[in-house]
């Protein structure tokens, strides 16, 4: 199943929990406090977070499902920001050098850009359809996005779009992520394979070890190693100087769903059915179990400190600190 036909088939909202406590948990208002993870419900009980990125002033944005809001956190307040119009499945979200949060909007066919004081800047399609997935913010300033429904990974810089089309006819991109050099690494789930465009635009596909795979997120991190999820396989996938290495996920079925690099090159991960974040670091896998019995986390970021942000679809943002995420 792709991610988007995950998010279909979990994107439900849930009931606030009950007042119950457990162990030294905390539970005050909208704000739950356990072992090292922090998380904070969402301001309406029907709003879903999905994608979560976080900006270099240290705002949290995250975009929610079915609703005409972008959200973010700052200083530990949700604010829930009027863009216009409503999302659906909205996976492709990206904060730039300035802070400025882009994200894709596909049921309006536009690419927008909310400035941190919510000014709103929106830039349209060409074509009559959009079925929009995941989206990076480039070094040059560009953005670029996977376009599903134009078979391309297309780049947005000012105010002009450039598309890549695939060598295969009707497989729809999904992961993107760039690296510092500028070029472009992108997944391809049903064709299975990872693809990369040069700053001079030239195409290479490649294909992991196992059949089937499924690949979907994708990430590099600072030493150009290209890391990405494998679906169906429920693996980590590595490429790096032309090699493959795989990892498995101990969970059986975790129902992987996002991918993040933290700077000291630790790889994130959500397992959405298994209800933990995953860290992969010097080839071992260790999983973080969510607070909540009915967590569904979806999206990941790693801040500049270390801290390790998560949506859960059952109507919350949270926070993993630094100092457990770094330890053993």
């Amino acid at each position: 199943m792709s991610l988007a036909g995950i998010c279909r088939r979990h994107l439900v909202a849930v009931g606030i929990l009950g007042a119950s406590l457990v162990g030294a948990a905390l539970w005050l208002h909208s704000l739950w406090i356990w072992r090292g993870f922090t998380e904070y419900r969402m301001e309406r009980d029907r709003d879903i977070p999905t994608a979560v990125a976080v900006g270099p002033d240290g705002a949290v944005w995250f975009t929610i499902d079915f609703a005409d809001a972008i959200g973010v956190l700052r200083q530990d307040r949700i604010q829930r920001i009027q863009k216009g119009s409503e999302n659906f499945e909205p996976l492709g979200l990206a904060v730039d050098r300035d802070g400025s949060a882009w994200y894709t909007d596909g049921p309006s066919r536009l690419i927008s850009r909310m400035s941190p004081d919510g000014a709103v800047a929106s830039f349209a399609l060409s074509t009559p359809v959009a079925k929009l997935a995941r989206m990076a913010a480039a070094p040059d300033g560009a953005v670029w996005f996977a376009e599903e429904s134009t078979y391309s990974f297309t780049r947005l810089k000012d105010g002009a779009f450039t598309r890549h089309a695939v060598s295969t006819p009707g497989i729809a991109p999904f992961g993107v992520a760039v690296d510092a050099s500028g070029a472009v690494w992108g997944t391809l789930p049903r064709a299975n394979r990872l693809v990369r465009i040069s700053a001079r635009g030239e195409i290479a596909e490649f294909e992991p070890p196992t059949r089937a795979a499924q690949l979907g997120d994708v990430a590099v991190a600072a030493d150009g190693a290209v890391w990405f999820l494998e679906m169906q396989a429920n693996k980590i996938g590595r490429f790096a100087k032309g090699q493959f290495t795989e990892f498995p996920v101990p969970t059986r079925s975790a129902g992987l769903t996002a991918l993040a690099i933290a700077l000291d090159g630790a790889v994130w991960f959500t397992e959405l059915r298994g209800q933990r974040l995953g860290r992969l670091r010097d080839g071992v896998i260790t999983e973080f179990p969510l607070p909540q019995g009915d967590a569904r986390p979806f999206g990941i970021a790693v801040d500049g400190a270390g801290n390790v942000w998560y949506t859960d679809l059952s109507g919350g943002l949270g926070r993993l600190s630094t100092e457990r995420a770094r330890g053993r």
